[in-house]
């Protein structure tokens, strides 16, 4: 005589795991099924049917028997779908501004690649070298006062020479223009 799903569903309640594998081996693939149709994806559908399996020993407890085992599992394959359909439908809303947001900052990077290449390419051009030193140790961070320290000279050549570095780099841009 076989043992209805019910009676399996029952005992696999009770703590059972001979009956939780029968059980699980009958109705399987009658809720891959269902996933499968509900998803339209068969890793959806795997997925979706492995966390019902997981949850199922827990879930068993709630089971009276009044209703068919497939019917009552159904409903909670069901259950499974929609909120991993809401779970999906909210994360995506959430994250559909984070790919602007990102070719923004890709661009803006790009951007500031670019005006960087620009100016270490203009500096290289920049004459007399003592123009192009004077402008790294700028860029550096250092105050006028330290640049003059360190190059030997007053503070006001390096507030000139400053002045005509920006005037030549300014010309060169122009000359892109």
């Amino acid at each position: 005589m076989t043992t209805s799903d019910e009676d399996l569903a029952l005992a696999a309640a009770e703590g059972d795991r001979e009956a939780f594998g029968a059980l699980l081996s009958r109705v399987y693939d009658r809720m891959f099924g269902l996933a499968f149709k509900l998803s339209g994806n068969r890793a959806e559908a795997e997925d979706l049917v492995q966390d019902v399996c997981a949850a199922l020993p827990a879930k068993l407890s709630k089971f009276r028997g009044d209703a068919r085992v497939t019917t009552w599992l159904y409903r909670i394959v069901v259950n499974a779908a929609r909120d991993r359909h809401r779970r999906r439908s909210t994360h995506a809303k959430a994250a559909s501004g984070w790919g602007d947001w990102e070719v923004s900052r890709r661009a803006a990077e790009v951007e500031a690649q670019e005006r960087t290449d620009w100016l270490r390419l203009a500096m290289d051009t920049l004459t007399p070298p003592e123009l192009r030193e004077t402008l790294v140790l700028v860029l550096e961070g250092l105050n006028h006062a330290q640049v003059a320290e360190i190059l030997g000279v007053s503070e006001g050549t390096i507030s000139w020479r400053m002045s005509e570095a920006k005037k030549k780099l300014k010309a060169m841009k122009e000359a892109q223009l």
